[in-house]
């Protein structure tokens, strides 16, 4: 389907136009009747089905993720757009690329709603607002070598489809995760991921099973991109931030498996260099 095809679509689109799933009434009825064990039991009969409902994602994820690694590989970068739980979730994955792969912030942005107030608060009607997240975007300076990923359960926040339809009218790649089939956001998407988890325990809840299907599914585009940009080698964090003697320990046991020597001169060698790669190179090509 064709860019100018596909735009029309939200121009057509209105908040009913679909069937919410995600709105659908919860599977459980009297849930104040319930003992803690039997909600926590029903909870997690719940989730078991969000990894099922990713894995069936994954062909969306794959074309998402491929399209993604050379662009940035050219200097692209990762914007996430979304509001409440949705925006939240794509802040953190954001925030959590630096220090996991060594990556400078700048690569990959979440951008919230009603911006860093509303990752402790509500903004009133910040979501509404069809403009605001694609001035956000041209206050980054995106290019058409970067991804706009929107993330909303409903498929339907304003903020986010009005970032995405001005995103691909400038030619800029556009994904989306989604609860909802056919929604007016994945309309705007280059590569939609619809991720159909059936109604939530709490009817409309999604920071629920949406919630939790959306950061499982964050977490495999950014690993994947990284993985493919060769932030990991074998298994490891080789470019992790040693932020903490946590980590700093951590990397130390890397170099003493990878190189063998003793901890005490593992863990010189892995402060004096700032990383496990660059130590580890370092030590090789000496």
């Amino acid at each position: 389907m064709g860019r100018t095809q596909k735009n029309s679509n939200i121009e057509k689109s209105d908040k009913t136009s679909f069937v919410k799933i995600s709105e659908q009434p919860s599977l459980y009825s009297d849930l104040e009747k319930k003992s803690v064990r039997e909600i926590l039991e029903d909870i997690n009969t719940e989730d078991q089905k969000v990894a099922l409902a990713v894995q069936k994602a994954i062909p969306q994820i794959e074309k998402l993720v491929t399209q993604i690694v050379p662009r940035m590989k050219q200097g692209g970068r990762i914007f996430y757009m979304g509001a409440g739980t949705s925006g939240r979730l794509g802040v953190l994955d954001a925030s959590e690329i630096p220090p996991t792969f060594g990556m400078p912030p700048t690569l990959i942005i979440g951008l919230i709603a009603g911006g860093d107030t509303a990752l402790r608060n509500p903004v009133e009607n910040a979501e509404d607002n069809t403009t605001r997240g694609w001035e956000e975007l041209t206050e980054h300076n995106i290019n058409s070598k970067d991804t706009v990923i929107g993330i909303a359960a409903s498929g339907t926040t304003p903020y986010v489809i009005g970032a995405m339809h001005a995103a691909r009218e400038h030619g800029i790649l556009t994904g989306c995760i989604t609860s909802n089939p056919n929604s007016p956001m994945a309309a705007e998407a280059d590569v939609p991921i619809e991720m159909i988890v059936g109604p939530e325990y709490v009817t409309g809840s999604s920071r629920m099973k949406s919630g939790t299907g959306q950061k499982m599914i964050l977490n495999m585009i950014t690993t994947s991109v990284m993985i493919q940009l060769g932030r990991v080698k074998g298994n490891k964090m080789v470019n992790m931030q040693l932020s903490n003697q946590k980590l700093v320990d951590r990397g130390t046991r890397m170099i003493v498996e990878e190189l063998g020597l003793e901890y005490d001169k593992a863990k010189a060698l892995l402060l004096m260099h700032g990383s496990v790669k660059k130590a580890v190179d370092a030590y090789k090509a000496g």
